[in-house]
């Protein structure tokens, strides 16, 4: 019995925590894709990206925490213990008031700790209270009133269906997704450029397994938590959240000069130059690098 009310004091709490990093990072991932660089040797770009993005602060994993907190909001007496025999007893009237004080005392703190989590994520938020039902449509809105995104559709559950095309020259580094008045995000796709007019392309956000996505694993495990414990602490057979699983084609058409890639067979000959393309899945292990040289 203290076995199993230990683990599920500590699934809660692990949901919880990971939540609330999660969440801390407002966490943007790729479900199903089509993404494209085309760069020109004398800097000029465009990029593409048609198919799902996933927010987590407006999806059902966002909502774990707040179940998990839900399920430990009744008082629960911890056993007692014999000192001499370490044989299971009633608790005593003063044990039990000392358990339901210290109780008290955490659940006064726990909501301090999320007013204080409301507020900051709802500043990462550019001010969207994610808890507001309108918060998603706000959020398409103003994504919409960006340059590049040609459509963005809500379809519930913190998943987006996008459009996304800018074509300008590569001046200065190049990130997306951005979001108007988000102080962070995790990009998809980074084009840095350094001197000598080499750029070097990475996608963090493509790759599901991979050390420079993290956040990945954490939804992942987060999400098997929710689906094998339900909030008594037996398993359950509820769906796990709604998470879209990573699957598409990332792909750079450049006629510069390719001095560095990850592609499993290298430059293929395409009708506008050398074509770089990463098949992206739930097993893809390293994001896709490319390390390119323009026009001096």
């Amino acid at each position: 019995m203290m076995v199993f009310a230990r683990w599920k004091a500590w699934s809660a709490a692990a949901v919880v925590a990971v939540g609330a990093m999660v969440l801390a990072a407002c966490m943007v991932t790729p479900g199903a894709f089509d993404a494209t660089l085309d760069l020109r040797r004398d800097g000029r770009f465009t990029f593409t990206y048609n198919g799902e993005i996933y927010l987590l602060a407006l999806g059902s994993l966002a909502d774990m925490a707040e179940k998990a907190e839900a399920a430990n909001a009744e008082f629960e007496l911890e056993q007692c213990w014999d000192d001499d025999s370490f044989e299971e007893r009633e608790c005593s009237e003063d044990e039990i008031a000392s358990q339901r004080a210290e109780w008290e005392a955490k659940q006064e703190a726990d909501l301090a700790d999320k007013k204080r989590e409301s507020e900051a994520m709802r500043a990462m938020l550019g001010g969207i209270d994610p808890s507001d039902p309108d918060a998603a449509e706000e959020l398409a809105a103003r994504m919409r009133r960006q340059k590049g995104w040609k459509k963005v559709e809500y379809r519930g559950d913190g998943l987006f269906d996008v459009e996304f095309e800018i074509t300008s020259r590569l001046g200065y580094d190049f990130a997306f997704p951005t979001f108007e008045r988000f102080p962070m995000s995790n990009s998809f796709v980074i084009a840095n450029l350094r001197e000598g007019n080499v750029v070097r392309i990475e996608a963090p956000g493509f790759a599901a397994q991979g050390g420079s996505n993290p956040m990945a694993g954490m939804m992942a495990g987060m999400a098997g938590l929710a689906g094998g414990m339900g909030a008594d602490g037996e398993e359950s057979a509820e769906t796990p959240p709604n998470v879209p699983q990573i699957d598409g084609t990332f792909r750079i058409v450049t006629d510069g000069k390719i001095l560095a890639n990850n592609t499993d067979e290298g430059p293929q000959p395409g009708d506008a130059g050398q074509l770089l393309q990463w098949d992206v899945n739930i097993r893809t292990q390293s994001p896709p690098m490319a390390l390119i040289e323009l026009d001096q």
